[in-house]
This record gives C-alpha cells, structure tokens and sequence, in this order.
C-alpha cells in the first residue's frame, strides 16, 4: 500500500505556498516524494528551504495570480523548468470581512478574481499539460463556507461556492482525459486568515465549542489529504470535495 501514495518523480505545483495551509501542504508533498513549484505574492522561501532540506527540487515563483498575465507566464514557466506538471494545489486565497451591506465592489472583485477565476485558468493552463501524458491531480481548496453562508464573509463564501462548482464542472469533462479533478474543504484552521475570529472571545468560544474534535485545525491536518488526492490512491476519484474540519459538518 505504501506505493499508492509515493509521489517519487512526480512534480507538483502549489500555490499560496508562503504560510499557513500551502506552505503545509507543499511540506507534505515534499514528505511524500514530491518535487515542488511554488508560488506566492512573494517568493515562498522558507517553504521551499524545507522541501530541498528533504532533498527535493524547487522552483520558486514570485506572482500574483489574479493577473491573467501573471498566471500564464507562472504555469508556462514551470512547465519549463520542470518538464511536466502533474499535481496542482489551487490554494491560493483572500478573504474580506465586511457587513453583506458595506461590501464593497473592490473586496467582491479582488476576492472572486484570486479565490475563483484563478482556480478555472491555472487548471484549464496546467491541464493542457497533463493531456498530453493523459494523467494528472488537480487539488482546490474549498471551505466550509463552500456550503454555509458564513457571516461578513459574502465574495469569500461566494468564491469558495464556486471552487466546488469548478471542481466538478472539471471533473466531469477531464476525467475521461486521465486527470482527477478534487477539492478539499478545510475546517477552522489556525492560519492568518482566521486570526481575527480567534481574537474574538465571543466568536472563537461559539465555534471551538461546535467542533466535536475539540480544537481547530492544524495546516499540518491537510497533508495526509493532499497527499491521499495527489497519489494512485485517489485515482478513481472524481469532482469530490474532502471535508477536513474535525467533525463540524456532522455537528
């Protein structure tokens, strides 16, 4: 069984891969045998410092993705680098916290660029390569608001709505071309994003007391799940969307 979830030789691309969720899952990849390119707003060293400590190649990319040109340039240059690209990790994310009724048009459009147009145009740019080997990993990162409303969180949950949308409007044409689709809905995880949640007595003590594993999450608690989606262990999986939340949505 082990062999099903070695990714020895593989190359996969991560992206948001500076801090929190990427820069654990792009560790994990690593642990697995992955070779890594990474991309960030700004160049995701100490990710990549871990990944060669585990005698892996990285490249690095500084980009941002919102940018259309950016983003063609980011997958044409590590195709280039690499040769192939055979997982991508589409996590790279924003969110905005603002009242429904003062949301403003620029949080809705920053947030929906990034979290959503970038998840179908890097995939539809690195599935052109993964057709010409007909096999391939696409990994997004959802939420839990891919399926709940949230609260201050309007383009954020309406983003991540979409990432679970693109995912199975993907898998059900790339499929048949070798090239598993999934997401992954990560829980409450400590990571800057839900920095001011924490902060906030009221609402940290309301979710923490929801959750039936007791704590929030970990970055590191995806890794298992990123590495299951990338590996020959998930090759019959299609337009599935991995809830990692510690029991939440059983709740």
């Amino acid at each position: 069984m082990n062999a099903q979830f070695d990714l020895t030789g593989k190359v996969a691309l991560v992206t948001g891969a500076g801090t929190g969720l990427g820069a654990a899952m792009a560790t994990g990849l690593a642990g697995a045998g992955s070779d890594l390119v990474l991309t960030d707003i700004t160049a995701p060293e100490e990710t990549a410092r871990k990944a060669k400590a585990l005698g892996r190649r990285v490249g690095v990319f500084a980009a941002d993705l919102s940018d259309m040109e950016a983003l063609k340039a980011a997958a044409a240059g590590a195709i280039a680098e690499f040769g192939k690209i055979d997982i991508l990790v589409n996590n790279a994310g924003i969110i905005r916290r603002t009242p429904a009724i003062d949301h403003s048009e620029a949080d809705w459009d920053d947030v929906m660029a990034l979290n959503a147009k970038t998840v179908f145009f890097l995939s539809q740019a690195i599935a052109r390569d993964m057709m010409k080997r007909k096999k391939g990993k696409i990994i997004s990162v959802a939420s839990l608001l891919s399926f709940q409303g949230g609260v201050t969180v309007p383009s954020y949950a309406a983003s991540k709505g979409a990432v679970v949308q693109i995912t199975r409007a993907l898998a059900n044409e790339w499929a048949k071309e070798g090239i598993n689709v999934n997401a992954i809905a990560p829980g409450y995880m400590v990571t800057n994003n839900t920095e001011k949640l924490r902060n906030d007595p009221e609402r940290f003590r309301a979710i923490s007391e929801r959750i039936p594993a007791a704590r929030w999450g970990m970055p590191e608690d995806l890794q298992g799940a990123v590495v299951f989606l990338a590996s020959a262990a998930s090759d019959y999986i299609h337009g599935h969307v991995l809830v990692v939340d510690g029991g939440w949505m059983a709740r």
